[in-house]
């Protein structure tokens, strides 16, 4: 564990934690070969070997592999089950060569080899058991492995009385969560998402009208079918539309871990169609409630190699997750940050609608959003190119403190900060007209060089702390008075 006390000048303070890629950190994910006819030689030559050898070959795999994995044996014997149908005969298999088969189907994946980055900071649901004046934190941080595929982990730790920050150590595993099979959809708000999506037709209306108020995965499964069968003649002409239904279905999705299973050892791994190049810059949020309640929620992007698409991620407790799309016109590109409680009886969120500008938007339902309006724009040298938030905006007495990146000559990225109204977020207050931090020459080094970037920060006894990445690498911490900060923003 590390620790740094606050510092205590308009200069931030720069506390020398490191938390840097661990490529001991590994997964078990599925290994598909191709083409398909592989997979059917690869289990042909397993169905030849002797009941013998298969159980000296399995041995040794799960000796090798021992201790790297958690119940490393279901997911072999899910694997199993995942190639089961190109067997070619039902006869039953001993435990041994359905492990073995799985085994020959699974490969491992060091999720954070490549970079540990991007951070956002929120406030742990459980504070129990602190010393006065103590918070303790999750913070959620940008994976990313072989292939560029990135997924969400967590790190947990505390901020005490002095804001020395101390981190948990983690432990070696890194576990996926369970998908939780029977989610249900809302008829109406699968429809409206359809409907924004340009899927809406006479198809799209033979599907859903099968469906009851509320169904489940399987049961649209089932009326999609269906609706094939009878259009079979003209299936080529629904073939977009079927697979956009699925991907919207697949896109809405939960998880869950099982409650015994560490902070971090919780590992959001890409599941949805959507996702498949990896999950992105997740922004989390304590979001407080009209009846006073609290519940979390992210935004991120989700990736499929092609296209960036804005997700919601939600939970109550970091054990269990919800993940839903975002839609309406307002929704597009990255960098999406939800206010942490509605103002006006409206959500709000801050949004970079062009890659150059930051936005303002408001809706009266959390999944669509359709106005937006300009923010702020480039106005200093430092951020002439773009101007993107880093994380959800913080309320103080002054107004709504916004942390913003910019970037300026060189690709070179920094942190600002700007301050607006806390009735009316369209009103700027005032401004930093130099940056917050940039990156020094032990931060400038990295997988994209000249980078400091954050996707939130907390205040914390008139502090604020700031977890940040450098150079899109490995993630540190600074932390300033709030005081100084916001007395340096100057008027509009």
């Amino acid at each position: 564990m590390t620790r740094k006390p606050c510092g205590s000048y308009m200069q931030i303070n720069r506390t020398g934690i490191v938390l840097s890629p661990n490529s001991k950190r590994v997964v078990l994910r599925p290994f598909i070969p191709l083409p398909e006819e592989r997979t059917l030689r690869i289990i042909a030559r397993l169905s030849a070997l002797p009941e013998a050898e298969v159980g000296e070959l399995i041995a040794n795999v799960l000796e090798e592999f021992h201790g790297r994995h958690q119940r490393p044996r279901d997911f072999l014997l899910a694997r199993f089950e995942d190639v089961r149908e190109h067997l070619i005969t039902d006869a039953p298999l001993s435990e041994n060569r359905r492990l073995l088969i799985g085994a020959y189907f699974t490969q491992e994946y060091a999720v954070e080899s490549a970079a540990l980055f991007n951070p956002s900071i929120v406030w742990h649901p459980d504070q129990s058991g602190l010393p006065k004046g103590t918070r303790r934190f999750v913070l959620s941080l940008r994976a990313t492995g072989e292939g560029h595929l990135s997924s969400i982990t967590f790190r947990s730790g505390v901020v005490d009385s002095q804001c020395a920050i101390s981190i948990d150590k983690p432990t070696r595993f890194a576990t996926p969560a369970d998908v939780v099979t029977d989610t249900w959809y809302q008829k109406t708000l699968f429809l409206r998402k359809l409907a924004e999506l340009g899927l809406a037709g006479g198809f799209t209306n033979r599907v859903v009208g099968r469906l009851d108020k509320e169904f489940s995965l399987e049961q649209l499964d089932e009326a999609l079918e269906l609706a094939v069968r009878e259009n079979r003649m003209r299936h080529h002409e629904f073939d977009t539309v079927l697979d956009g239904i699925v991907t919207l279905a697949r896109s809405n999705y939960e998880i869950t871990y099982l409650p015994e299973t560490k902070l971090s050892e919780r590992l959001i791994f890409p599941y949805s169609p959507t996702e498949t190049a990896g999950m992105e810059d997740a922004r989390f949020v304590r979001f407080q409630e009209e009846d006073g309640g609290i519940r979390y929620y992210a935004t991120y992007s989700a990736y499929d190699g092609r296209l960036v698409l804005p997700q919601l991620l939600e939970t109550d407790d970091f054990l269990d997750f919800k993940m839903h799309t975002l839609n309406g016109p307002a929704i597009a590109d990255k960098g999406l940050a939800l206010f942490p409680r509605k103002i006006n009886g409206r959500y709000a969120m801050l949004s970079r609608q062009d890659g150059e500008n930051l936005f303002l938007m408001y809706s009266d339902m959390l999944h669509f959003w359709h106005s937006k309006r300009v923010l702020i724009r480039p106005t200093y040298p430092w951020d002439f190119v773009q101007v993107g938030n880093c994380g959800s905006p913080i309320e103080t007495d002054a107004g709504w403190l916004i942390l913003t990146h910019g970037v300026g000559p060189m690709r070179k990225y920094s942190i600002g900060a700007f301050l607006v109204d806390r009735d009316d977020p369209s009103r700027l207050i005032g401004r930093l007209k130099h940056p917050l931090l940039t990156p020094n020459e032990e931060e400038r080094e990295g997988y994209v060089p000249n980078v400091v970037y954050s996707c939130g920060a907390v205040v914390h006894n008139d502090h604020l702390i700031l977890p940040y990445a450098m150079s899109d690498y490995a993630t540190t911490f600074g932390t300033i008075p709030l005081n100084e900060l916001l007395s340096a923003i100057e008027p509009e």
